[in-house]
C-alpha cells in the first residue's frame, strides 16, 4: 500500500523527489548571501526568485533546489553575474571567483553592465564546466580573427571557427549544451555577415519550450526580432502590418510572422508577442489595440504555459505605473527607526521622490523640496525614498539641510527594484486614493512646481464644480 503511494504521487507531482544540490566553500564569502533567479519568460525581462546561497562564518553555503526540467538561472554580485544551469538529481561544487565590490563609481551607474561568466564546479565535469570551457573558446576564436570575420566577413575563417569548436566539443549531449552552442553559434554568424532575421529565423521553430527560459535563447530572439513589427511597416506591405495592428486582426498578423520569418506552431504565436511588446514602445503603433491583442484569449488561455505566463507579465509592464493604475505601497523605515508608509494621509496628494543622498544632483533637488512644500503643504506630503548608502552620511546631510518630507530608507532596495528604478533622481505623484496623476512625474528641479501647480489648479476646480451639481 505504501509502495503505490508513492508510485501515485510521484506521477501526480512529477517533482517529487527531484532536486539540484548548489554547494560552495570560501572563506572570502563568510557572512554574504547570494541571490539566484530566474528568467519567468523570455521576452518582458522579468526574472523570479530561484534559490539563495547564504554563507556562514566559515564561508560555507549549501541550497536544495527543486528541479523537474534543466534551468537556467544568473546572480549579479560585486561587479559580476554568474550563469549557472541546475540539472535535475545533481549536485554542483561550485567555484567562486574573488569577490570585488562595485566601485563608487559603478554603485552611481545606471547603465553598469556585470561582468557575465558560467560558474564552475570543483570536479570540473558539470554541464558548467563544459558550457563555460565552450564559451571560452569561442570568445578567444572570434576575438583572435576579428578582423577577419566582422570586417572582411571571411566564410572560410568562420568555418574554420566552427570546425576548431566543434572538434573541441563533439558532443550533442546533453540536449542542453547542443542548443546552447547552436543558438551562440548563430547569433556570431548573424553578427558577422549582416544577416536579416527571415535568414535564419526558421530554427526557431525547432527550439522546444524546454530551453526557451534559457539565457541563449532569449538573448537570439530579442537579437532577431527586437523592432521588427516598427521595421516592417517601411517595407511594401508596411501599411496593411500598421492596419492589421490598429484593427486588431490577430490572425493576418500571425500569417504575417508565419510567412516572413519561416516559424510555426506556438513559436508564431511567441514571436507575434516579440514584435508586439517592442511595438508597443516604439510609439508607431496604437498601445490600446496593442494590449487588447496580448490580452485576448489567444494568450490568455494558451495551452503553452509559457506563452500564457509570458503574456500575463507583458499585460502588467504595460500597466505597472499607468495613469490611473494603482502604485505599490511603500512602507519602509524613516531615519529615527519607525515603519512609515505612503499611504498614512488620505487627504493629500503624494509625491514620492527615490533619492541617492551620497550624489550631488540628489542633494541639489532634495533641497528645493523646501519650495516645494511652502507652496503645496495643504495638498501634498512628501516622501523621500532613500538609496542604502552610509548611514552616518545621510544623517549629516539632513541634519544641515531640513527637508520638509518624510524619509524613508529602502532597505537591500526592494522598493527601487519593485517601482523599476535606474537612475536617482525619479519622482512619482499620486492622488489621495494612491493612483498614478503623472506618467512622467517631474523632479523638483525640473519643473515638477509648475507641472503640479498647473494640474492642481484644474483639478480642484473640477472637483468644486461637480460637488455643486
Amino acid at each position: 500500500m505504501r509502495i503505490s503511494l508513492i508510485i501515485i504521487l510521484f506521477f501526480i507531482f512529477p517533482c517529487f523527489g527531484f532536486s539540484t544540490i548548489v554547494h560552495c566553500t570560501n572563506q572570502e564569502y563568510a557572512g554574504k548571501e547570494l541571490v539566484f533567479y530566474t528568467p519567468s519568460d523570455p521576452i518582458s525581462g522579468e526574472s523570479e526568485l530561484c534559490f539563495k546561497l547564504s554563507f556562514d562564518s566559515s564561508g560555507e553555503a549549501r541550497a536544495d533546489v527543486k528541479t523537474t526540467n534543466t534551468v537556467y538561472a544568473f546572480c549579479d554580485f560585486g561587479i559580476y553575474r554568474g550563469m549557472l544551469f541546475l540539472e535535475p538529481q545533481t549536485t554542483i561544487q561550485l567555484k567562486l571567483p574573488p569577490f570585488r565590490e562595485k566601485s563608487f563609481a559603478n554603485q552611481k551607474n545606471p547603465y553598469f553592465s556585470p561582468v557575465a561568466f558560467w560558474f564552475i564546479s570543483e570536479s570540473k565535469n558539470t554541464l558548467n564546466d563544459k558550457v563555460s570551457n565552450y564559451e571560452q573558446l569561442l570568445n578567444q576564436l572570434t576575438n583572435k580573427n576579428f578582423n577577419k570575420l566582422y570586417l572582411s566577413q571571411s566564410a572560410t575563417v568562420w568555418d574554420s571557427v566552427k570546425t576548431n569548436l566543434n572538434t573541441a566539443f563533439p558532443e550533442t549531449k546533453p540536449e542542453t549544451f547542443a542548443i546552447q552552442k547552436q543558438l551562440k553559434e548563430q547569433l556570431i554568424e548573424a553578427d558577422v555577415f549582416r544577416m536579416r532575421p527571415e535568414d535564419y529565423s526558421a530554427l526557431f521553430t525547432n527550439i522546444k519550450s524546454d530551453f526557451w527560459k534559457h539565457q541563449a535563447f532569449i538573448e537570439l530572439l530579442d537579437k532577431t526580432f527586437a523592432a521588427q513589427l516598427s521595421f516592417s511597416t517601411k517595407g511594401i506591405k508596411g501599411k496593411e502590418i500598421k492596419s492589421a495592428v490598429e484593427s486588431q486582426n490577430i490572425p493576418v498578423l500571425l500569417n504575417f510572422v508565419k510567412t516572413k520569418y519561416k516559424v510555426t506552431g506556438q513559436m508564431t504565436e511567441l514571436v507575434l508577442l516579440k514584435l508586439l511588446h517592442d511595438g508597443f514602445y516604439s510609439g508607431e503603433f496604437s498601445k490600446k489595440a496593442i494590449q487588447n491583442m496580448v490580452a485576448s484569449d489567444l494568450y490568455s488561455n494558451n495551452r503553452n504555459p509559457i506563452i500564457k505566463q509570458t503574456a500575463t507579465n507583458i499585460i502588467h509592464k504595460f500597466t505597472f505605473l499607468q495613469k490611473g493604475s494603482f502604485a505599490p505601497l511603500i512602507c519602509l523605515n524613516n531615519l529615527n527607526g519607525q515603519k512609515v508608509c505612503t499611504d498614512r494621509n488620505k487627504n493629500k496628494f503624494k509625491y514620492i521622490i527615490f533619492a541617492d543622498a551620497e550624489t550631488m544632483v540628489c542633494r541639489e533637488h532634495l533641497k528645493y523640496l523646501s519650495r516645494i512644500d511652502e507652496l503645496f503643504n495643504k495638498n501634498l506630503e512628501i516622501f523621500v525614498v532613500l538609496r542604502e548608502t552610509d548611514k552616518k552620511e545621510i544623517d549629516k546631510f539632513f541634519n544641515e539641510q531640513k527637508v520638509p518630507a518624510e524619509k524613508m530608507i529602502d532597505s537591500g532596495g526592494k522598493f527601487s527594484s519593485e517601482y523599476k528604478i535606474r537612475s536617482y533622481p525619479q519622482c512619482f505623484l499620486f492622488d489621495e486614493e494612491y493612483r498614478v496623476v503623472f506618467e512622467n512625474t517631474k523632479a523638483p528641479l525640473d519643473g515638477f512646481e509648475q507641472q503640479f501647480g498647473s494640474w492642481l489648479r484644474n483639478e480642484l476646480f473640477m472637483r468644486q464644480r461637480n460637488q455643486s451639481k
